[in-house]
């Protein structure tokens, strides 16, 4: 099983008990990087990287803010080391934000009218039966 990319600095106290988990997700990464694309659009090919990628931040996140079984320190080291992604974590902490997918679905550029994505479009506010997928990560409604 390949290892997590690291500097040569020696990880903190409490490595052993995240390093697993971090493994499995870098090999089912590494699975999806490799995954065939033919008959899917370009942004369809990529959802599986970003649902991988927000499954880690959450796991770290989760470990530390929740669950408060990591230390503050082995926390730092992670997104220090971009195991985690620290502007997600951010947006996180915000209120209304609690339940962000990726950034990519709130940052106005990346529309044509420049709003945000439909899955942060309230499912109250929808209509009854109507399936919503973000374009971008392929999400289906992280605005709670």
């Amino acid at each position: 099983m390949p290892k997590i990319r690291r500097s040569k600095k020696k990880p903190p106290e409490g490595w052993d008990l995240i390093e697993e988990t971090l493994e499995s997700m870098e090999q089912k990464m590494r699975e999806a990087e490799t995954e065939p694309h033919e008959g899917k659009r370009i942004n369809e090919s990529l959802w599986p990287i970003f649902k991988i990628h927000h499954q880690k931040t959450r796991y770290i996140y989760d470990m530390y803010a929740r669950r408060k079984i990591i230390s503050r320190e082995l926390y730092d080291y992670c997104l220090k080391e971009r195991i985690a992604d620290a502007a997600l974590i951010a947006k996180w902490k915000k209120s209304g934000y609690e339940n962000l997918c990726c950034l990519r679905c709130i940052q106005t550029r990346d529309t044509n009218f420049g709003t945000n994505c439909i899955c942060r479009v309230p499912k109250s506010k929808l209509e009854e039966g109507k399936i919503v997928e973000c374009v971008h990560c392929g999400c289906r409604g992280c605005s709670g």
